[in-house]
């Protein structure tokens, strides 16, 4: 699209807006007619440890989305020298799962609960047992029920229940709906259907009765909506809420919110069967849409669904660059100390690509990257960690490149659940995320780790605030009879198909060694993890 086209479609609204609060930024970004980047904004904000919960308040999300779409605002102004008063539609995603719990006036009744709480472990066990069916300790019925475990007061109050998608998305329409996928996040979900499974609603009232929950389940959840359907549009409450200064109009059509594992699915063209996608930032999980059920349940993968209600195994582990980028930044002091100034970017990319000149195993060092507990290893809490024997080869090039690999090690014991018991075979698996800014290092070491040839797309950077622009665009564009998968492969993506990376033998056989390794020392990791509570 040339610049006079792109003016013309600001001004004309003839747009898609998306906005992801992720863990350590909220991006807002806005697509044009062609589905390309118009502008984007970003605000950055963390998380807080509040009485042993991590949570954001409901003050920094709104601070947040303001922040963001005022960088995107002047984004537009700079490019196009028009003001953004209008879009064609919105979407709304964030980061899955957790739990937001109102009264009936809508006051929040305890701190924001985050996906990266995993304190949650006998409600999810009990849960997993009652239905047959995992129920990760991150899910949002996990948390309503270790509160009724508890006896926490709150729930003598509770009128309805919302992941942060939701909730911003009720914000800005009055609407409380959320998408299929980000719904399945929240309780299991019935494929056939697109909605909360019944037979398991049904098993979970039964119980919860007795321990004091007042209402049905299903009135506490938001109603799920599937992919391309309408829900809602941009209220005047709501766009002031977004935008204070006044410049936006109401009326935008809003698609269903959906989670970040939802929007990275869209983001990489990887919603129809047997294809999958990594997405590698603060976290990491990886999503395989599957052509049938698993053949039973595994403690260690989540079932939850595309944005259009398909099946999808989700490996999902909570720590993935966060100990990376602490090592980066402390390099970054060591240069400023120095007297050096080097931009974050080129630094990365040094350290990133030093990890290509190691020994394929990294040389006998180890690394464990837990910020938090890690449920597919069996660790209630984290502690970062770095070990070496005195014979192992400490330089610069293994150290980078056992900081890689200690990413991808939680990731690839998940997966092989998959390829080996489930017998799954992908016939793509996309990257995206901050691991896979630098090119070809994360896409090598994750190919051979996971034994899996990698693409990385033209738009892999664009991330789950595209993905939340391209669902907002086809719930206000879609074709009559037209699905998700044919949208996004026909419309979007066409002849893009990115590069791929197949596996090495050399680092398959490295990752192997480091892994082999790497389980062994768990129970190190676990002892150091058990002592950073008591310092604590």
């Amino acid at each position: 699209m040339d610049l006079a086209a792109a003016k013309e479609a600001v001004a004309s609204g003839k747009t898609a807006l998306g906005i992801e609060l992720g863990s350590t930024r909220i991006k807002a970004t806005l697509i044009g007619e062609d589905f390309a980047p118009l502008a984007s904004g970003a605000h950055d904000w963390e998380n807080t440890l509040l009485d042993g919960v991590w949570t954001y308040s409901l003050d920094e999300v709104q601070a947040g989305m303001q922040a963001s779409f005022s960088a995107l605002s002047r984004d537009v102004s700079e490019k196009y020298g028009v003001e953004l008063q209008k879009v064609g539609a919105i979407g709304v995603s964030a980061m899955m799962h957790g739990y937001l719990a109102f009264d009936q006036a809508g006051k929040l009744l305890v701190p924001f609960r985050t996906w990266r709480n995993t304190f949650t472990e006998r409600a999810a066990a009990e849960l997993s047992m009652l239905f047959d069916f995992n129920v990760p300790q991150r899910w949002s019925v996990a948390h309503l029920y270790h509160a009724l475990l508890e006896k926490e007061p709150h729930i003598a109050s509770l009128d309805h229940i919302n992941t942060l998608a939701g909730y911003v998305h009720e914000q800005l329409t009055g609407v409380r709906v959320v998408g299929v996928g980000e719904a399945s996040g929240m309780f299991p979900i019935d494929s056939e259907t697109g909605d909360y499974d019944c037979t398991m609603l049904e098993k979970f009232d039964a119980k919860a009765a007795k321990m004091g929950l007042k209402s049905p389940l299903r009135a506490l959840l938001p109603k799920v909506l599937p992919a391309g359907e309408p829900a809602g549009r941009l209220t005047e409450a709501g766009a002031r809420w977004l935008d204070p200064a006044g410049a936006l109009q109401a009326g935008a059509l809003c698609c269903p919110p959906e989670g970040d594992a939802g929007t990275g699915m869209v983001a990489t063209n990887s919603v129809a069967e047997r294809t999958g996608n990594v997405s590698a930032g603060t976290s990491i999980f990886a999503m395989a849409v599957l052509p049938h059920a698993l053949s039973r349940a595994y403690t260690e993968i989540d079932m939850v669904t595309t944005p259009a209600g398909k099946p999808v195994a989700m490996v999902h582990c909570n720590t993935c660059t966060s100990d990376l980028d602490a090592w980066v930044r402390l390099f970054g002091e060591l240069l400023a100390a120095a007297g050096t100034e080097m931009p974050k970017a080129k630094l990365y990319d040094l350290l990133y690509q030093s990890a290509l000149h190691a020994d394929a195993d990294g040389g006998g060092l180890m690394n464990f990257n837990y910020f938090a507990g890690e449920p597919v290893t069996g660790l209630d809490t984290g502690c970062p960690m770095f070990l070496r024997r005195a014979k192992s080869r400490l330089t610069l090039p293994n150290f980078m490149r056992v900081q890689i690999l200690s990413t991808l090690a939680t990731l690839r014991i998940g997966m092989d659940i998959l390829f080996e018991k489930e017998d799954l075979k992908l016939t793509r698996l996309c990257g995206h995320g901050g691991l896979f800014k630098t090119p070809e290092v994360g896409q090598k070491l994750l190919a051979g780790a996971l034994h899996t040839p990698v693409t990385v797309l033209s738009t892999a950077g664009e991330g789950g605030a595209w993905g939340a622009a391209l669902l907002a665009a086809f719930a206000l564009r879609k074709e009559t009879g037209e699905t998700l998968e044919d949208f996004l492969q026909n419309r979007v993506f066409g002849s893009d198909s990115g590069r791929t990376l197949h596996p090495e033998a050399g680092d398959e056989d490295g990752f192997d060694r480091f892994l082999q390794s790497y389980k062994a020392a768990l129970p190190v990791e676990k002892a150091a993890a058990g002592w950073a509570v008591q310092a604590d």
